[in-house]
């Protein structure tokens, strides 16, 4: 997904301000594809200079309001229905953990304990945003409750896994020393 695509889909329900979109962004997004304000005025411009948005009003204060044109809803389909959704395969905290047997043990479990409650944080913001995404009943809302409820479903994962990992480390652990100093 890009920022591109994100704008297009909000900018599909309705016109809208980049202080509006910015806002549906904390609310909304921010835990799918987070994106700062400077990303999403540039990629609002870039999407007017592509055609993908036109200005549909001007207001005060140099207050733009962005619509979707025609151009701009056949790229958000064709993203929608013919582009495969690329795998994101990185993961720092997993490489970490490749590499959690050049510590010793205790530190190994700590830092899974750590993504333990990382994770059981992530679950409550989730868990916090059910009731506000619940109440709406727009297309926004509705799709909104599928990604929120992927989210606390991998965060109840995540956590799930740290734990276990921490647990198997105890059992296994029949020296404190990392590798290089055995």
């Amino acid at each position: 997904m890009s920022l591109r695509h994100a704008l297009l889909g909000l900018l599909a329900r309705n016109p809208a301000s980049g202080y509006d979109l910015l806002k549906i962004f904390e609310i909304s997004l921010a835990n799918v594809w987070p994106a700062t304000q400077s990303q999403l005025y540039a990629e609002l411009g870039r999407l007017a200079d592509a055609e993908l948005v036109t200005v549909a009003a001007e207001g005060p204060r140099g207050r733009k309001e962005y619509a979707i044109s025609d151009a701009g809803l056949a790229e958000l389909h064709h993203w929608l229905t013919a582009v495969e959704p690329r795998k994101i395969v990185r993961s720092d905290m997993l490489l970490r953990v490749f590499f959690l047997g050049q510590v010793d043990s205790e530190q190994a479990r700590a830092y899974l304990r750590r993504q333990a409650e990382i994770s059981a944080e992530e679950h409550e913001k989730w868990e916090a945003l059910t009731e506000f995404v619940a109440e709406g009943e727009d297309d926004l809302s509705v799709f909104g409750l599928l990604s929120l409820e992927w989210g606390l479903r991998f965060s109840a994962m995540q956590r799930e896994w740290a734990e276990w990992a921490e647990g198997e480390i105890e059992r296994s652990s029949g020296t404190d020393a990392p590798p290089a100093a055995r």
